[in-house]
């Protein structure tokens, strides 16, 4: 007898108990530290210890749970009687328990004995008329089916059980348990979330935490389309969320987007303002999202972020969109990053855009005493800046040995780059020197930091081993730079393009053509379709070397077809990539080169027509006024000529060939032409002075104005040297 009393005392505790734990959750006020102690004594109604099944849920005991339907029944039976509720709204609560408790197992056993399919029209159908009620602010009609609290609590018994399937790892069936109460909520209120609707109750977080993890179901059981579209879904239909969530799901989708390697298909929207941007591929779309959460950011309705920076930056970057990046970052708050970060990011976005001189500006101010003058990066990249300039190649030199200087020891990687800049801008710096001796030394102090860049990185990086094997080409060390090119050839598994032209190259200047035009045919089959452009055009020159004109029209009007092709098939797309302004320049120069070798035949009025369609590129060329010249000169029209070739200097005053072509028509007319003519031979060889064609004139106009004979016969074996080491295309 005082066992069943115990027994009842016992249990009518525990149902008190459980009956305070869950008005206090469907209140949300937390509970006391008495009501956990009972609540502790009374364990769970759904695992509470019994002889008979030898179940225990308790922490630390060795044998794992078992379910037992008599207990959750049991548990069911008090709740429904303690706080009368109906059997769905006693397994939400009893479920929800559970789950707090980390009894996975057990909760999902819970929850599964609501029939959702039966519940979820008539969650439906309450939150609609609780809609309609508040819409038209009657407070006498017919009630909804539910409460809000019991919606509510229903609601998110669906969404725990999706939650410990996850926890399960049956990803698959938590997204589709998740998904239903998405679709029931939509589904009540098609027209979105209304403000405050249901804020009474945690039927909006739980709304919340539902659209936040869909995606994320879907990603772990791999239905990578349907993660896209419930991303979709979570930002286009509006769910009334807070802007910290909205922001979190706008950054996850642009990482999936830039990182998942799913091809996401354009949106499929259903209303959107004419002439608004709709993106067409995952670059786009994931851009547009991380555009917006900077615009929230400067707008302050976000906390910063830095890895939203970080992912526009990779993704403006292979859009080729440099300077859209550049423009975002001169946009943001003051503070929002440091002053030397923001100068190098803005340096890099100008120096990718082509726009060297700003890039060096911002670095220049970067690199101030009062700034940051040791910032190593940044005096690499003004030196790589400078050294490909001649007008700055001896600040090119200097950021290097600034690098070199600053350099902490062990550090060969970044010394060999460094070596290798400096060799890079004293080979520039020696090409313009003005005396032989400078020159000279110049050259070998561009030829040992180069070895000495080598050295350091073990021989092992091609970029490094590319220019040391084009300086030695350049200073003639035709056999040095041959097996130089061979080794790049390996280490690069014959897929650089560069590479198989410098090789060609080095062939042509020692004049062996036929194994330079194989070697290019061999690059053409290695190559794809769209990148054989300056292979084909060097090969039309190395035909044109060996006299075969008629095969190197052939070639060219192969070059230009696929170039045509090319564009049509980018059509719109070609604006978002750099290599689209490549392709124009390279069919400007292949009409031109075309043109010349017409020239050469004596075939005017195609000479004209190529020379017209390159008029429809670039009007205002240099190089299409002196290919002009070229046309009228052969034709024996010398004024004209002259006139072209001085109207390519007016916009161009550096262009070379013009400088050649002006000088040899001077020379030709004599008198007081032979002056201008000289300063034009000579300016021409301070800027290259490898060009044969140039020494020639030169010693001709010496012969012509009867000056010193060994000066003209100097000049004459220059020039003949010079063309039997020169190549079809220059080395750089």
């Amino acid at each position: 007898m005082k066992n069943t009393d115990s027994v009842q005392e016992n249990g009518g505790r525990a149902g008190t108990g459980l009956k305070k734990i869950m008005q206090c959750l469907c209140s949300g006020e937390q509970l006391n530290r008495d009501d956990m102690g009972q609540y502790a004594y009374t364990e769970s109604l759904a695992t509470r210890d019994f002889s008979v099944s030898g179940f225990s849920s308790r922490t630390g005991e060795s044998e794992p749970p078992k379910l037992d339907r008599g207990n959750i029944e049991e548990a069911e039976s008090s709740l429904r009687e303690g706080l009368c509720l109906n059997y769905e709204e006693a397994r939400a609560l009893l479920g929800r328990l559970e789950y707090q408790r980390g009894n996975v197992d057990a909760a999902l056993h819970v929850f599964e004995g609501i029939d959702v399919a039966a519940v979820a029209p008539k969650i439906k159908l309450s939150i609609t008329r609780k809609f309609e009620l508040r819409k038209r602010r009657l407070h006498n009609e017919v009630t909804p089916l539910m409460s809000m609290h019991s919606v509510s609590l229903l609601l998110e018994a669906i969404f725990l059980k999706a939650k410990a399937l996850q926890d399960l790892g049956r990803f698959k069936e938590a997204a589709q348990s998740c998904k239903v109460v998405l679709d029931t909520v939509e589904t009540a209120l098609p027209d979105g979330m209304p403000e405050n609707f249901g804020g009474d109750c945690k039927m909006q977080e739980t709304l919340n935490r539902a659209v936040e993890m869909l995606p994320e179901l879907w990603k772990q059981a791999s239905y990578f389309q349907e993660a896209i579209t419930s991303y979709r879904r979570a930002l286009l239909v509006h769910w009334n969320l807070d802007s910290e969530t909205c922001a979190r799901i706008q950054k996850e989708f642009a990482v999936f987007l830039l990182y998942g390697g799913t091809d996401a298909r354009p949106p499929n929207l259903r209303s959107q303002a004419e002439g608004s941007f709709i993106p067409r591929n995952n670059l786009e779309e994931a851009i547009l999202l991380l555009l917006i959460l900077l615009r929230k950011f400067i707008l302050k309705k976000i906390e910063w972020d830095q890895s939203i920076l970080h992912h526009l930056t990779f993704a403006l970057s292979i859009s080729g969109s440099l300077k859209s990046l550049a423009s975002q970052i001169e946009e943001l708050l003051p503070g929002t990053l440091e002053r030397t970060s923001r100068y190098y990011t803005l340096a890099l976005c100008y120096f990718g855009e082509g726009d060297d001189l700003v890039a060096l500006n911002l670095l220049m101010k970067m690199l101030h005493s009062r700034e940051c003058p040791n910032f190593l990066h940044a005096l690499l990249v003004a030196s790589r800046i400078c050294g490909e300039k001649d007008d700055h190649a001896e600040e090119g030199v200097e950021f290097a040995r600034r690098a070199l200087t600053g350099m902490l020891e062990g550090c060969n990687q970044l010394a060999g780059v460094a070596n290798c800049l400096l060799g890079t801008a004293l080979s520039t710096c020696a090409r313009y020197a003005v005396s032989d001796v400078d020159r000279i030394s110049k050259q070998c102090e561009a030829l040992g930091a180069l070895e000495t860049a080598c050295r350091l990185t073990g021989g092992k990086d091609p970029k490094i081993v590319f220019h040391l094997c084009l300086e030695n080409s350049l200073q003639r060390n035709f056999d040095v730079a041959l097996a130089q090119v061979k080794q790049l050839l390996t280490m690069e598994g014959g897929s650089a393009l560069e590479v198989w032209l410098l090789l060609a190259r080095i062939l042509s200047a020692q004049e062996r053509f036929f194994e330079a035009e194989s070697v290019l045919n061999a690059a053409l089959d290695e190559t794809g379709k769209w990148d054989q452009g300056k292979l084909l055009q060097a090969k039309a020159k190395v035909q044109i070397a060996q006299g075969q004109f008629k095969k190197a029209v052939e070639t060219y009007t192969h070059l230009l077809a696929i170039l045509q092709v090319r564009n049509k098939s980018m059509g719109m797309a070609k604006k978002v990539f750099k290599g689209a302004r490549g392709d124009r320049l390279l069919e400007m120069e292949a009409w031109l080169d075309l043109a010349c070798v017409y020239i050469k035949m004596s075939q005017w009025q195609d000479a004209e027509f190529c020379v017209a369609k390159s008029s429809a590129i670039n009007p205002h060329s240099a190089s299409r006024w002196h290919t002009i010249g070229l046309l009228n000169e052969a034709k024996g029209h010398h004024q004209e000529s002259l006139s072209a070739f001085l109207n390519a200097l007016e916009l161009e005053a550096d262009h070379v060939p013009s400088l050649i072509s002006a000088a040899s028509i001077l020379r030709q007319q004599g008198g007081r032409s032979s002056a201008t003519a000289r300063s034009f031979l000579s300016e021409a060889l301070r800027l290259d002075r490898t060009n044969h064609l140039a020494w020639l004139d030169l010693g001709l106009l010496q012969k012509y104005e009867g000056g010193s004979a060994s000066e003209a016969s100097d000049c004459f074996q220059a020039a003949v040297l010079l063309k039997e080491t020169g190549p079809v295309e220059t080395f750089k």
